[in-house]
């Protein structure tokens, strides 16, 4: 039987519609969460941006590729300010976050002028005797690593106590963002301390989302040192994974790979002996190293290890911040330092 024009043209409306509608469901199918979750941060309202907990890589991958074509005043979404009158509380932004241009850069003639040293003023609640000559006192350049719970610090007062440097925790996982970041990355480099920014790797979720969140809320600023991958078992997680040497280093691999593209610049592994012994001895040979090492000297701790920065104190105590505050120190003269920090900039 022959069909009048005005049905046929129905009929291909119908099927044209199904099509559209069945696409959709599986694109939404395509894009649902990701199983490995974070869970052992409770999340604050204020100091966490509001993003889908559960977002996929491949969702934010495609973020990043329309990123490109986007305007490169756009700051990192934990620099975005409120305006909800949220104080610091960071507000992200409706638009993707990958790939921007730093938020403050700083000129280059200023970057390639060496700071002052500060000398070790540092003390410390529960001193270790590491020996004459393997003391981290021989050492020139020291350091200190902050998060929120060293709270308000001066800023000017900690750098002349000795800290040359600063590494700001800024994430954990994929969806908690450290509520003192912004405000310690701004002191930090206002006061002209040389910071960079550090993550806490999460075993429940993977290392591309990991990334991503990093890069979100992180700023790719001229003169910023390396970025951090923080690696460790964490006793007090709600996440009791462990996953294998093999998997460790791959789930690693992707992450460091993923910063390094983004900001120009070859990521530092810190770690502590245990998670070392598991995982990274003799692994990671091109990447520099920042190692934990409390009680005794790095060569005994981890022997054969080349390293770049030595943690040797969780129990420091400086003017200019209350509480205690974690001591490091650089592995090399002054003149070593200035040249490391000209040929990590990116």
């Amino acid at each position: 039987m022959r069909l009048s024009a005005v049905s046929t043209i129905f009929l291909a409306c119908l099927t044209i519609s199904g099509c559209t509608a069945r696409g959709e469901r599986e694109a939404a199918q395509a894009s649902l969460p990701s199983k490995e979750m974070t869970s052992s941060i409770t999340k604050t309202g204020r100091a966490v941006p509001s993003v889908e907990i559960g977002e996929t890589v491949s969702r934010v991958e495609r973020q990043q590729a329309l990123a490109v074509a986007m305007p490169t005043d756009i700051r990192p979404e934990a620099f975005v300010p409120s305006s909800q009158g949220g104080g610091d509380a960071p507000v992200p932004l409706q638009r993707p976050l990958a790939m921007l241009a730093p938020s403050n850069p700083i000129p280059r003639a200023l970057r390639q002028q060496p700071m002052q040293i500060y000398g070790h003023r540092f003390r410390d609640a529960k001193p270790i005797n590491f020996g004459s000559s393997t003391s981290p006192r021989k050492l020139a350049v020291h350091g200190v690593d902050v998060s929120r719970w060293q709270g308000e610090i001066d800023w000017d007062t900690l750098r002349t106590q000795g800290a040359n440097f600063v590494y700001i925790k800024a994430t954990d996982g994929g969806d908690h963002l450290d509520p003192m970041f912004k405000k310690n990355w701004r002191a930090a480099q206002q006061a002209g301390l040389k910071h960079g920014a550090y993550h806490f790797f999460y075993w429940c979720r993977t290392a591309g989302e990991q990334a991503d969140w990093f890069i979100r809320n992180v700023p790719r600023e001229a003169g910023a040192l390396p970025p951090v991958i923080d690696v460790e078992w964490n006793g007090e997680s709600s996440c009791k994974r462990r996953p294998s040497r093999e998997q460790v280093l791959a789930k690693m691999q992707v992450f460091l790979d993923k910063l390094e593209r983004h900001y120009g610049q070859r990521p530092i592994v810190y770690t502590a002996p245990d998670f070392y012994r598991d995982n990274l001895s003799g692994e990671l040979l091109s990447y520099p190293f920042w190692l934990r090492a409390v009680a005794a000297h790095p060569s005994k701790v981890y022997p054969g290890r080349k390293w770049l920065f030595w943690q040797y104190s969780g129990s420091g105590v400086s003017h200019g911040v209350d509480g205690k505050i974690d001591l490091n120190a650089f592995h090399g003269s002054e003149q070593d330092w200035h040249n490391w920090v000209a040929s990590s900039a990116h």
